[in-house]
């Protein structure tokens, strides 16, 4: 995709918008728990659209129980809700698949995307210590998976599919006790997904050397995942890129959210998303590349800029 930069400060012709845009416009942003990364994404995005109108866009940051919850809400919500959730679960809920089967909605077909956020990244974390370089290394090792989780979830689905179901010992302990088992040596390593760098990785390897596991392109195909490559040096005594799979995540409204606004909540996350990359690492990788993983419509206001800033939108998004 062409990309084309905007210069920070760069003037905005008020005219271009309807005056209704520049009044105080109040958003819900609804995303995660409020222990998780996701919705420590959502207060610093709530900061930058206070900072980059001026104080005209105010974002309220909501809780959720997850990325189910926050689309089934659209079905009642109003013009001023934003939710995160993976791209592929919108098009579940529009096709009554899955989870949602049996609980279609006309409304889901009014979900429109906004724009990308860090994607959910698969990270296998093993001690140095513990020999392990690659997936087969595992066999009669102790791995912390957690409960309940995407990342328990996925994780436990990747022994499966590398075959060492049955090989490795599950440790019986919440992934917030990751760190410390691993510094301890009760287990040999950990799954988590978060998105990069995640803050538990970091901590893990700032206490003592870890390994974090690369995938070959065999076994990213084999995930159905979306691959993505964490860079060289991104933790403590990473010297090499990691090759991992992600699931991607956006932020979305749907057609009740007038184009003015749709269009404003896009460009203030672009031009503010540098800013927001030196407050927070996990926003450095996002880029307008990752509209490429958004496979519905995208809502006009925001098709609207990228329209202006040169970014190609596939069929589908329009």
């Amino acid at each position: 995709m062409k990309f084309t930069k905007i210069l920070a400060g760069t003037a905005v012709t008020l005219s271009l918008l309807a005056p209704t845009a520049w009044a105080e416009t109040r958003v819900t942003y609804k995303s995660a728990k409020s222990s998780s990364s996701y919705y420590q994404m959502g207060v610093q995005i709530a900061e930058a659209m206070k900072a980059g109108t001026d104080g005209n866009v105010i974002v309220t940051v909501e809780e959720s129980q997850g990325s189910v919850q926050n689309v089934m809400e659209a079905r009642a919500r109003g013009g001023d809700y934003v939710f995160t959730t993976p791209p592929a679960l919108v098009g579940l809920a529009q096709g009554g698949k899955a989870m949602f089967e049996g609980k279609g909605d006309p409304a889901f077909d009014e979900i429109r995307a906004l724009f990308p956020i860090p994607s959910l990244t698969m990270h296998f974390v093993m001690a140095e210590k513990s020999g392990v370089e690659n997936f087969a290394d595992m066999e009669g090792k102790t791995i912390l998976l957690g409960s309940g989780s995407f990342g328990a979830r996925e994780g436990e689905k990747y022994l499966k599919l590398f075959g060492l179901e049955g090989k490795v010992t599950i440790a019986d302990s919440e992934l917030s006790n990751a760190v410390s088992a691993l510094k301890n040596g009760q287990i040999d390593g950990f799954v988590t997904a978060g998105s990069y760098p995640a803050p538990n990785v970091i901590e893990a390897a700032a206490s003592t050397p870890v390994n974090v596991i690369s995938m070959s392109d065999d076994q990213v195909a084999a995930s159905k995942r979306t691959r993505l490559v964490i860079p060289a040096g991104t933790y403590a005594g990473q010297d090499a890129d990691i090759v991992t799979t992600s699931l991607p995540v956006a932020a979305f409204a749907t057609t009740k959210m007038d184009d003015e606004t749709a269009y404003l909540l896009t460009k203030t996350f672009w031009e503010r998303q540098a800013e927001l990359g030196e407050a927070a690492a996990w926003w450095q990788g996002v880029t307008p590349d990752m509209l490429s993983n958004i496979t519905s419509a995208i809502h006009p206001g925001a098709v609207k800029y990228y329209k202006e800033v040169g970014v190609e939108l596939s069929d589908a998004h329009m």
